[in-house]
């Protein structure tokens, strides 16, 4: 039988159509077992020389990121709303519809290159936030290194961005509300975004709740954009180089 030279018809398994093979359809490896001067059992020789991997690849598990704000037109483009507008901008730039609510949250399921990701934006008011990113987490089994909450901080200057792979709450009651169900762990990541200290005298509670100035908006805007690709190279490459880039573009700000 001369197996090299004539093309060869099969069907593959789920498809009617047939392929035919004009080329040789032997590998090194298969020839050396069916034209060798050994005489050992045909079926034994094939099962030997051809193996298929029919195991699947291990499913990644999905990343969970969470924006930090108040629901309702209210609060809406307000400075303690940082955080929603942070996981809005990832995904209208990632094509992650935010259409469903689920764990009392705002939803997306999508991707961020090849990478599985979650955004959430809790709906309970900010002081409860833990209700809704405690239930995510245990549905999804995530593990906190793979949690990132982004919030306001006004201990940052206006639009400054810093990445921290832990700490505490900092004062910050959404923070506290997520630390309080994740049982006191506070080993996960987070995105701040500064949103400075109120002017004069004015109450705190009063100054997250304004809303930014013409010149204030364009700036978050391109803050928002920097804090899109250090949420890409956070999945994509590693906390590291994130923080890296984060930091780089702080002290290229400060230069300019």
């Amino acid at each position: 039988m001369n197996l090299c030279a004539s093309s060869f018809k099969f069907n593959l398994p789920g498809c009617r159509r047939c392929l035919r093979l004009s080329k040789p359809l032997i590998s090194a490896s298969l020839t050396v077992s069916l034209f060798s001067h050994q005489n050992p059992s045909s079926s034994t020789a094939m099962a030997a020389s051809i193996t298929t991997d029919t195991s699947k690849p291990k499913q990644m598990e999905p990343w969970l990121i969470v924006g930090l704000g108040n629901p309702g037109k209210k609060y809406s483009a307000t400075r303690h709303n940082v955080g929603f507008e942070m996981v809005d901008t990832i995904a209208e730039a990632e094509g992650i519809p935010m259409s469903s609510v689920s764990f009392k949250a705002s939803f997306g399921k999508g991707f961020i290159g090849d990478v599985p990701v979650i955004l959430a934006k809790p709906q309970t008011f900010m002081n409860a936030s833990g209700e809704s990113v405690g239930a995510i987490v245990s549905y999804f089994k995530i593990p906190l290194k793979q949690v990132v909450v982004i919030f306001d901080d006004m201990d940052l200057p206006f639009a400054k961005l810093r990445l921290l792979p832990k700490g505490g709450h900092g004062g910050h009651n959404g923070m506290k509300s997520i630390i309080n169900h994740f049982k006191g762990n506070t080993g996960f990541p987070r995105l701040r975004i500064g949103i400075g200290r109120p002017p004069g005298k004015m109450d705190p509670a009063a100054f997250v709740l304004r809303p930014f100035t013409k010149q204030e908006r364009e700036e978050l805007d391109f803050t928002l954009q920097d804090g899109l690709e250090a949420m890409r190279i956070l999945l994509l490459e590693g906390f590291d180089k994130s923080a890296t880039f984060v930091n780089s573009a702080k002290k290229i700000e400060q230069m300019g």
